[in-house]
């Protein structure tokens, strides 16, 4: 039988961990139809779930087997039992945990086994194994590579949970195509859209046309609308959702209309919402320059738009780089504007953003 590739995680929080995953490492080895490949670091991490547990050690290791999956993961299933693993509730402390990542280019779809792993990509902690061993190893159904999935989570740890609402939010300047990725992701999800409400903001038109006095208004008006249509107790556990905004812009943009004493009044209201606001599960953030925008937004012919300067959209982009290049609140998906232009590449990105969002009740 042909050799298959398979990538197994490793992890342990009980006892010698390090010793631990040496000793698993060696039970997979002792059967013949195993060989190691290569392994990657040890290093340790927090565990995700419940709190209070001691850290694990985890790393990743390359195999090359000529059995299938399923007898590859029953073996695993087996080293795990003679190690002492006790299977009593999830997120416990373990002696040992092999998980099956990656089998080939294979996707398997089976009660006790699921290929990919389904929650890998949002492991920072598996994805910096499969970077050490393979950086520019493709996700077989994700189609981006173990160092594009891994930056898009800032060295964080992520888990699906669907007692949150699956709030995804469209980060970018003015003109990049928000509203259209997100109506579209929102159709294709089965998701609620949530547009900005921007065409209701009284004081916006004037605010463009240089009435500066007006700016505290005008983006007083987008925050409580913003709170109003994000706050926890608007959106449903589990339910789904795309906005065409994030609410963290806010201050970005308040940044660049407010000064002094507008300022500082801004902030306390900000401060005074935040903490009711509900958080996204996945941010997307839409690149293009600062022309390209301005080109687009001239040609949509928005009236109140017409004076936005080049300057001005350099500003908001500066600002979106400095918030999600530290980002740590959810994962961060990073693209070009024309990544996400045709009905059929919105589509293909829905899918993938499907891997981001719990699936209760979809």
């Amino acid at each position: 039988m042909t050799e298959q590739i398979a990538y197994i995680g490793l992890g342990s929080n009980v006892g010698d961990c390090e010793n631990n995953l040496r000793a698993a490492l060696s039970a997979l080895e002792g059967h013949p139809d195993i060989s190691l490949v290569e392994t990657s670091s040890f290093y340790q991490t927090q565990p995700l779930g419940l709190k209070g547990h001691p850290d694990f050690l985890n790393g990743v290791v390359k195999v090359k087997t000529r059995w299938g999956a399923q007898e590859l993961f029953e073996h695993m299933q087996a080293v795990e039992q003679r190690m002492g693993r006790q299977r009593s509730r999830r997120w416990e402390p373990r002696i040992i945990d092999l998980d099956l990542l990656l089998f080939g280019n294979q996707r398997i779809d089976q009660p006790e086994l699921k290929v990919p792993h389904p929650q890998m990509h949002l492991r920072n902690f598996v994805l910096r194994g499969l970077c050490e061993l393979d950086p520019d190893l493709k996700h077989p159904v994700l189609k981006q590579s173990m160092a594009q999935l891994a930056d898009r989570l800032n060295g964080r740890d992520f888990r699906l949970n669907s007692a949150k609402p699956q709030l995804v939010s469209i980060a970018g300047v003015i003109g990049v195509g928000k509203t259209t990725l997100a109506a579209g992701l929102a159709r294709r999800l089965g998701a609620k859209f949530i547009p900005e409400q921007y065409d209701n903001n009284p004081f916006l038109a004037d605010v463009y046309a240089g009435h500066r006095e007006l700016a505290l208004d005008s983006e007083l008006f987008f925050l409580s609308s913003s709170a109003s249509q994000l706050r926890k107790g608007a959106l449903t556990a589990g339910g789904w959702y795309v906005s065409d905004y994030v609410f963290d812009k806010a201050m970005i943009y308040a940044s660049g209309w407010l000064e002094g004493n507008d300022l500082a009044v801004y902030k306390e209201h900000y401060q005074s919402v935040r903490s009711d606001i509900a958080n996204p599960v996945l941010i997307i953030v839409m690149q293009d320059s600062a022309e390209n925008c301005l080109d687009r937004i001239h040609r949509r012919n928005r009236p109140y738009e017409q004076r936005i300067e080049t300057a001005f959209l350099e500003h908001l982009a500066r600002g979106f780089t400095l918030l999600y290049n530290c980002y740590m609140a959810c994962p961060v998906i990073r693209i070009g504007s024309n990544e996400c232009r045709t009905d059929e590449q919105v589509g293909c990105f829905a899918e993938e953003v499907r891997w981001y969002l719990a699936q209760a009740g979809h």
